[in-house]
C-alpha cells in the first residue's frame, strides 16, 4: 500500500533493508546483546550488526540453534565476531543467570536490542507462575535490562559513547485490554484474550522504554 512507500527525513521506508539503513557505519569495537537472534527479525539485526563490525552476542533460548546461525554468519562473513549465549526469557533464574554471566565475562555493552518474543498463546503460566507471554515479552526484558544496565552506564564511561537499550515493539501495543495493562489480573484465565494479551505485553515494553528513558536523562537508575 502507498503509506508503506513514504519516505521520512531518513529517506528510508518501510522496504528499506537492515543493510541499506546501516550502509557506511562502522561498528568496529561497539558490543551488542540481541535477544531471540536465532530467527526473523534478531537474526537479521545480529547478522547485519555483525557484517558492520560490531561484536554481536546473540541470547538465544536454543542454543544449538543459536550455534547453526553462528556459523552461518560466520560462513557470509568470516571476520564476524559473534556467539550465542543461552537465555530463556521466560524463566527469571536463565534471566539471572545470563546476566550474571555476561557481566562476569568483561565484556563492554553499548547496544541491548529486546527483540525476543511470543506472539498469541493459549493461556499459559511461566516457571515462575506468570502469564507466559507477560513473562517472556516484558517481564524477561525488564529484568535483563535492569541486571546489564550497570554494565552498560560504565561501557559509556570508559568509551565516552552514549549506549542504545531498544525495545522491539508493535502496533499491537494500540490493542491491549480496555485497561490496559491488567495489573491485578494478569494470570487471570478468565477472560482472556490471546491477542489482547500480548498487546498488554507490548504496551509494556513501551512503558518500560518511555519511564527508564526519563529516569536516564535525569541521571537516575
Amino acid at each position: 500500500m502507498w503509506w508503506f512507500e513514504r519516505n521520512d527525513l531518513s529517506g528510508f521506508s518501510a522496504s528499506s533493508t537492515a543493510e541499506q539503513v546501516t550502509e557506511g557505519i562502522d561498528g568496529s569495537g561497539l558490543t551488542a546483546i540481541v535477544t531471540g537472534a536465532s530467527s526473523g527479525i534478531g537474526f537479521e539485526t545480529a547478522r547485519v550488526l555483525a557484517l558492520r563490525g560490531v561484536h554481536v552476542v546473540m541470547a538465544v533460548r536454543n542454543i544449538a540453534a543459536g550455534n547453526e546461525v553462528q556459523g552461518t554468519i560466520i560462513k557470509e562473513n568470516p571476520c564476524a565476531k559473534v556467539n550465542a549465549m543461552e537465555l530463556d526469557l521466560s524463566s527469571i533464574a536463565s534471566v539471572r543467570k545470563f546476566a550474571t554471566e555476561f557481566n562476569s565475562s568483561g565484556l563492554p555493552l553499548n547496544i541491548l536490542i529486546n527483540n525476543a518474543g511470543i506472539m498469541a498463546t493459549p493461556f499459559m503460566l511461566s516457571k515462575d507462575k506468570i502469564e507466559l507471554q507477560f513473562a517472556t515479552n516484558h517481564i524477561g526484558h525488564f529484568l535483563l535490562t535492569n541486571l546489564l544496565l550497570e554494565t552498560m552506564r560504565r561501557t559509556a564511561l570508559e568509551c565516552k559513547r552514549e549506549g542504545r537499550i531498544l525495545n522491539v515493539s508493535s502496533r499491537r501495543h494500540k490493542f491491549s485490554y480496555k485497561e490496559g495493562i491488567r495489573f491485578d489480573k494478569i494470570n487471570d484465565q478468565s477472560g482472556y484474550n490471546c491477542l489482547s494479551a500480548y498487546g498488554q505485553s507490548k504496551l509494556a515494553n513501551v512503558l518500560h522504554m518511555n519511564e527508564l528513558a526519563r529516569r536516564l536523562k535525569k541521571g537516575q537508575s
